[in-house]
């Protein structure tokens, strides 16, 4: 099975990476990321200030992360004197150097790491919304490198094709989507107390909860825009989210939260799991899955739910869910045609998949 990827002259084995956070923080971190075997590195945000970091600053849950981490932990100084010499001489795939955020720390970042990137990704995180200031900010970065690289978008941004078209024509090689989500807020109940968060309270929000926005943004800049590289992330925690990323329009995956959350393993296991998952789904490359047309089969038929009995446990979940008091059990369960709108939320939450 090929799972081979490549975009901007950048080479991946496959299609999954890092993104950008506490787990690729240093040269020893990454090193250990590279021999699980990731398509391509990518090293947590450089900014020219070190940020000072409330503790504890990291909250997991079943399904999510919410992070008032802020960046890089280390100086410029340690990632060009010691880190990044150490990983250039140990790396054998893409390093893509994580940047923020403002244009001037651009003028001071770019030439100071340019020569140890194969591409850049640039967090758009702490700039706003002004899409002339993120242009300039582009253009600031493209007078510096001719390396490929990325900006990467904020959920907040109110129009991710607009930032897409402003961010290609002032130079950008394509986009990361998406930033962490936020700002969204922890309250600790007993302590009647807000937690994990900064002086303002607030935290980002990552992981799995937010895998359907971060995929939307993925196609609605991919559809609108053919030619831009767009590299999806967030949410991903499968070799499922791989593909799903990838058939929305990405060339590449980044996964962060989702590790933190299982265990800094689930990037072997992803990469292990993607041969079969691909053949699955009917697929036979990395690369089919990307040129493959996403289907839309839109209907406004209605049709009443069926149930496969041997399959039925009778736990009733689908009766207590019904928003249209449409299902009842009786010997058997049973739904009245007439309440029923067809809305299909019976069949997504049925555990044994017993309605069709």
């Amino acid at each position: 099975m090929n799972l081979k990827t490549n975009f901007d002259n950048l080479y991946l084995n496959n299609p999954l990476m890092p993104a950008s956070g506490p787990i690729v923080g240093d040269s020893k971190k990454l090193l250990f990321l590279q021999n699980e075997g990731v398509g391509a590195l990518v090293t947590k945000t450089i900014s020219t200030k070190e940020p000072h970091i409330p503790r504890p600053c990291i909250y997991g849950d079943k399904d999510y992360i919410m992070n008032s981490e802020l960046w890089s932990e280390h100086s410029l100084e340690t990632w060009v004197n010691e880190f990044l010499p150490e990983l250039v001489k140990n790396k054998d795939r893409p390093i893509i150097i994580s940047v923020g955020y403002s244009k001037e720390d651009m003028e001071i970042l770019i030439p100071a790491l340019d020569k140890f990137a194969d591409a850049f990704e640039v967090s758009t995180h702490y700039v706003g919304t002004d899409l002339s200031v993120i242009e300039t900010t582009v253009k600031t970065i493209r007078k510096h490198t001719k390396k490929p690289f990325y900006m990467k978008i904020s959920p907040h941004i109110p129009s991710p094709i607009e930032f897409a078209k402003t961010i290609y024509n002032a130079g950008a090689s394509g986009i990361v989507a998406i930033n962490s989500l936020g700002p969204t807020l922890k309250i600790d109940l007993p302590t009647k107390s807000i937690k994990y968060g900064a002086e303002s309270g607030f935290v980002w929000t990552s992981g799995p909860v937010i895998k359907n926005l971060a995929l939307a943004t993925v196609y609605n800049i991919k559809k609108a825009l053919p030619h831009i590289t767009v590299i999806g992330v967030g949410g991903v925690k499968s070799a499922e989210d791989v593909i799903e990323f990838l058939l929305a329009g990405a060339s590449g995956v980044q996964m962060l939260s989702g590790a933190m959350l299982k265990g800094k393993g689930l990037y072997k296991k992803i990469i292990n799991d993607l041969p079969s998952t691909l053949e699955k789904y009917g697929f036979n490359s990395v690369e089919e899955v990307i040129n493959y047309q996403l289907n839309n089969p839109v209907t406004y038929e209605k049709h009443t739910p069926i149930l496969e009995e041997e399959l039925c446990t009778k736990c009733q979940l689908c009766v207590k869910i019904c928003p249209y008091f449409a299902i009842e059990l009786k010997d058997k369960i049973t739904f009245d045609d007439d309440l029923c709108f067809g809305c299909g939320l019976c069949i997504s939450k049925c555990p044994t998949k017993a309605l069709k």
